[in-house]
């Protein structure tokens, strides 16, 4: 079947397309066929051989991967499951058949598997921070996975949400997905400029970590919650327990929870988006033979909302559904990519390249389509999605 390995740990390239050993179910276990897999900024550090905690390094060769979203093989069951880290970049996979998550029937399976971790993460925070309304509350990476989930159960409570981002059209995502202010905090004085506007903020949600994770702490009030999450500048934000204390400030650091808690919050993630109350933005899919290039825009921080991997069309689709040309480096915002998903100009996306070996000519139809993006749209509630072929 096919896979992408890597069989030592470095930049993007070490990412490599595969054919390995077909999956076969023990006890208790079952197949799934992978449609989407997932893509986190943690796997892009594991694959550098710099993780979060050094436990986090899988054995050579693996294949990374901890979300997926499929069928279960020869049942039809929409499903998407947690994987312990390893598997997921692959057409098919094991799971224990006690750890699968139905798909609602009323959402689409790429916003299943967008929300399976970014979805559970987010609102364990809000849980964590206790979001009241009237808070005003400061999001860090506004607008990558997490955070632009985060803006939206922060505008649910009822708290004046202040987004933070590092480009324009980040910012654009940010606001019209209902941010009161958004700032880049790629300007000198950012910090300044929130105080000005708001004053202190009562919760702060870190992810990004370092010099700006601190300083983002230093606009909380007493009282204040600072939830760090992430580590997108490279570190935690060096915010001590002396220091958190002394301003009357307290942290709620990204506590472990059990995998019955975690499979819990999923399921709720996904009721949340099935009713329409929370949507997932995927500003980026790319087909599997092209993992190294998700890896390599995620780390140059150029993605918006979720990156998904394209493993299988699935049964009876025709993916992409929709398609609408966009021009070559347009800002990508939740406004733009709906108005762009119109059905009265729509053109189909290429078509999936089935080749021996696989990744040779779909690299080589990929590259066909030099300097095109094509905008996919699937007509799901909420559903944000955009495919982008450049190279």
């Amino acid at each position: 079947m096919r896979a992408v390995m890597i069989r030592k740990f470095g930049p993007p390239e070490v990412l490599e397309p595969a054919e390995v050993d077909e999956v076969q179910a023990g006890q208790d276990e079952v197949v799934i066929d992978v449609e989407i897999a997932n893509v986190t900024f943690v796997e892009t550090q594991v694959r550098a051989g710099k993780p979060p905690h050094p436990s986090m390094l899988p054995a050579l060769p693996a294949i990374l991967g901890n979300g997926v979203g499929g069928t279960v093989s020869g049942t039809g069951r929409r499903v998407v499951a947690s994987l312990n880290g390893t598997g997921g970049y692959a057409e098919r996979v094991l799971s224990p058949a006690s750890r699968l998550i139905e798909i609602p029937d009323a959402l689409a399976m790429r916003d299943a598997v967008a929300l399976l971790a970014d979805g559970r993460t987010a609102l364990a925070l809000a849980e964590r921070a206790g979001l009241r309304a009237g808070d005003t509350v400061l999001i860090e990476a506004a607008a990558g996975g997490v955070g632009t989930l985060l803006v939206q159960i922060a505008r649910r409570a009822g708290a004046r949400v202040v987004a933070l981002a590092g480009r324009p059209g980040k910012l654009a995502v940010a606001r019209d997905l209902g941010a009161d202010l958004i700032v880049d905090y790629r300007r000198d004085g950012w910090d300044q400029e929130v105080r000005d506007a708001v004053g202190e903020v009562d919760v702060v949600f870190d992810g990004v970590g370092g010099d700006i994770g601190l300083a983002a702490f230093g606009l909380l009030g007493a009282g204040g919650r600072f939830c760090p999450f992430g580590m997108a500048s490279g570190s935690f934000a060096p915010v001590t327990a002396e220091l958190a204390g002394a301003r009357g400030v307290t942290v709620l650091p990204g506590a472990g929870a059990s995998p019955d808690k975690l499979a819990a919050l999923a399921r709720a993630a996904l009721r949340e988006a099935a009713a329409g109350r929370l949507r997932p933005v995927i500003g980026q899919e790319f087909e599997l033979a092209a993992a190294a290039r998700a890896h390599a825009a995620i780390e140059a921080r150029t993605t918006v909302g979720k990156t998904l991997l394209t493993v299988s069309l699935g049964p009876g689709r025709n993916y992409p559904e929709r398609a609408q040309r966009a021009r070559t480096g347009a800002p990508v915002t939740t406004a733009s990519l709906r108005a762009k998903a119109g059905p009265d100009t729509s053109h189909g996306c290429p078509a999936r390249v089935s080749a021996t070996p696989w990744w040779t000519q779909l690299a080589t139809s990929v590259s066909a389509r030099r300097q095109t993006t094509a905008w996919c749209h699937r007509s799901a509630p909420g559903s944000i999605v955009a495919a982008a072929w450049r190279r």
